[in-house]
């Protein structure tokens, strides 16, 4: 049985995609590429928070498939950003939202399927070391919430 803590971050995670619809739905499409103090517009979060979700997808599954100790790859959020051809700055944000949404239904389906034990599978993670399934859980709960609150903030709408 999983225990109420843990219950409590899957929902959180499940609740995710919705609270960035919601930001999204307050937003017109000049405000997708308004940016506060010259940071990342909602348009760029958005493209990030697909990528994001398919890098979590993928470790998700190696630290509950292979063997205790895989390896879990980082990688340089800004510098993807920065690629042209992944359109962080120019690409219509429809086909990142349905990355999101169907990425992080599929993890949260396997995240309800688990039993308690399966969250102290382990890794380690090329940037910060040891890396568990409850670490995973911990930084995806609230990913999607303080997106959602930067969508606002760099749209002018918070």
């Amino acid at each position: 049985m999983i225990d109420d803590a843990t219950t409590e971050l899957i929902r959180r995670y499940q609740a995710g995609v919705g609270l960035i619809d919601a930001a999204l739905a307050m937003l017109s499409d000049a405000d997708l590429d308004r940016s506060d103090a010259g940071g990342w517009t909602a348009r760029m979060v958005v493209h990030h928070l697909a990528d994001s979700e398919t890098n979590a997808y993928v470790r998700l599954r190696r630290l509950l498939a292979e063997s205790s100790g895989t390896t879990i790859l980082g990688y340089d959020e800004e510098r993807w950003a920065a690629c042209a051809p992944l359109g962080y700055t120019t690409e219509p944000i429809d086909d990142s939202v349905a990355v999101l949404r169907a990425v992080r239904a599929a993890s949260a389906r396997v995240l309800t399927r688990m039993a308690e034990d399966d969250f102290d599978r382990e890794g380690v993670h090329t940037e910060s070391g040891r890396y568990t399934v409850r670490d995973w859980l911990n930084i995806y709960a609230r990913h999607a919430e303080e997106h959602a609150e930067q969508i606002l903030k760099a749209s002018g709408r918070s």
